[in-house]
């Protein structure tokens, strides 16, 4: 059996910078447009969804470079738990139903990299060796 823990710390570097780019494309859909417009948001955005979209941008890039990951993740999470509260659970309190799966991955994706740290590829890991 393949010693899977010598693995760990590349893969959790893969799920932090694959969940970084996938949170980044919230952002690029709210300022850019990019890959498309956010359904039904006109604009000008509302100040709640600027203020979101600012923290996406913020967080994902610092987790995907992996520079002050653990706050940038604890802060990506709380975002996403609002966004979920706020956002979805009104409409339904089952999360296939009222569309918050994806809220609810990044919320806990991020909570954990909040307390595991960022893994391997890291700028944090450059900073302080002995932490990363």
């Amino acid at each position: 059996m393949p010693n899977f823990n010598s693995w760990t710390p590349n893969i959790l570097a893969i799920l932090r910078i694959v969940t970084a780019l996938l949170f980044l494309e919230h952002a690029t859909m709210k300022f850019l447009q990019f890959p498309a417009a956010i359904p039904g948001v006109a604009s000008p955005l509302p100040m709640i969804l600027l203020a979101a979209g600012l923290i996406e941008a913020v967080t994902s890039i610092l987790i995907l470079i992996g520079y002050q990951t653990r706050p940038a993740a604890f802060i990506a999470s709380g975002e996403m738990a609002v966004a979920y509260f706020k956002g979805h659970m009104p409409s339904s309190f089952w999360p296939t139903l009222n569309q918050g799966e994806s809220a609810i991955f990044f919320c806990f994706i991020f909570f954990y990299i909040a307390f595991a740290g960022g893994g391997s590829w890291t700028l944090d890991g450059l900073r302080r060796p002995a932490e990363a």
